[in-house]
């Protein structure tokens, strides 16, 4: 997809906290070899030691509630016209995001791909529950895509695993625990305090050959069963997806609906099979939690608790599946399986996401429109997702090849082509999303 250049030389990039590792740190790199400036605002010890190019490098050593007239000093000073985050819900960032639309500032967003593992996304002014998609009807993509006149790209090979993941999570921690010392105001966005977030990061790469043995076990006696199951997806409790974009305040409230919901509508010769998220460090008790939730309505011998792992396996014999928000889903939606959501998307259309109550969806959950889904897969690989990872070398390599140009366009990346189809189709209204303008800087 072509995309319109501003020139890298008006350009001033402030990034702000990024994902775990040396991401942020090489596509600043990158975006310094185009001509552009580039700061990065620090607020701990684990930001600062993942940001290689010292030079620029702005510690934030004051309390949080100095964060926006110290964020505006910046701006001014420094004469910001771009603003980098990862994550748009964390209090620096939401405030950084009001602060930049008021002034015209262009926001870049990355998250986790929505369609991972292969991708990660890119947006500008918000993501998940604050993405431009909110606003976009599949009837929209559709006539986007039929006026487009690029492909999108093949999924890559495999890069990476889950273990660098974890890695980088625990050596950030680690960071903030033992040298974080000049950050002495530093308050995460977290509840749980950083020695027990690292102990559960170090812990989970330790015990991770116990965990692939346990979740083998489990998974084998699923596909081996030989009975109808209904999958449920959990997502990290604390993860901002669930706590910015949903009705829930953790993970067993959420076992809690669907276990009720799953004994009222289910057949009775049905299982339910609760898969945890991969990252899951077990802050919450959600083992023990769902067996307790099962016993309270008479179906403790119908769950099943399968520990982390694949999700292809599990999705193959699956008769339909559950989640808050999770990326996972579309996954489901890809195989035309049933999916009931609970939390707020940017996969949450009418067109394949069931609105049946949870005990009807059990007992007869409605079948996605696959053709509408595929238009709508299209259209987000045509957009923001970004071929490429966070955490491995090789994962990098190829997100920073397209990450770069991405950012340096007048446009984000859904109006390219939502413009070439309000010139085809003048008739056609365009729905502004969340925000300021995303059209220029």
């Amino acid at each position: 997809m072509q995309h319109t250049p501003l020139d890298p030389k008006d350009r001033v990039f402030l990034f702000l906290q990024g994902p775990h590792g040396p991401f942020f740190s090489a596509l600043g790199k990158m975006l310094r070899a185009a001509g552009a400036q580039v700061w990065r605002v620090g607020f701990n010890a684990g930001d600062q030691a993942f940001w290689f190019e010292k030079a620029s490098f702005l510690p934030f050593l004051e309390r949080q509630e100095n964060w926006p007239d110290t964020l505006c000093r910046i701006v001014e000073d420094k004469g910001v016209t771009d603003i980098v985050l990862y994550g748009d819900t964390r209090p620096v960032h939401a405030q950084a995001v009001q602060i930049a639309q008021a002034r015209g500032i262009i926001v870049h967003v990355f998250e986790e791909g929505y369609l991972r593992p292969w991708w990660i996304t890119y947006e500008r002014n918000g993501s998940n529950g604050n993405s431009r998609l909110m606003s976009l009807d599949a009837e929209q993509m559709q006539q986007a895509l039929e006026v487009g006149d690029s492909k999108s790209p093949p999924p890559p090979s495999h890069w990476g695993d889950m273990r660098q993941h974890i890695f980088y999570g625990a050596l950030y921690h680690w960071f903030v625990m033992f040298r974080n010392g000049r950050y002495k105001n530093f308050r995460r966005h977290r509840e749980l305090p950083v020695s027990q977030e690292f102990r559960l990061y170090f812990k989970r790469l330790i015990l991770m050959p116990f965990h692939r043995m346990r979740r083998s076990v489990a998974t084998a006696q699923v596909r081996w069963g030989g009975y109808p199951y209904h999958l449920v997806l959990l997502q990290l409790g604390h993860d901002s997806s669930v706590q910015a974009h949903s009705g829930y305040s953790g993970m067993c409230e959420f076992l809690d609906h669907v276990i009720e919901g799953f004994a009222q509508g289910a057949p009775a010769h049905h299982r339910l099979v609760i898969k945890e998220h991969p990252l899951e460090n077990h802050r919450e008790p959600l083992r023990r939690h769902a067996m307790e939730s099962a016993r309270r309505n008479g179906i403790r011998d119908r769950i099943h608790y399968v520990p982390g792992g694949k999700l292809a396996k599990l999705l193959d014999d699956a008769n339909s599946a559950v989640t808050v928000n999770s990326t996972a889903g579309q996954q489901v939606l890809w195989r035309g399986i049933p999916l009931r959501t609970f939390g707020r998307s940017v996969y949450e259309k009418h067109e394949f996401v069931s609105q049946q109550p949870i005990a009807a969806f059990f007992a007869a959950p409605k079948h996605p429109d696959s053709d509408a889904y595929r238009c709508y897969r299209q259209f987000l690989l045509e957009t923001s997702q970004v071929p490429g990872g966070f955490y491995s070398r090789r994962g990098r390599r190829q997100a920073l090849r397209r990450a770069a140009d991405m950012m340096l366009t007048a446009t984000d990346p859904y109006q390219s082509i939502l413009n070439k189809n309000a010139a085809r189709t003048p008739q056609l209204k365009i729905v502004k999303g969340h925000g300021h303008s995303v059209t220029g800087s």
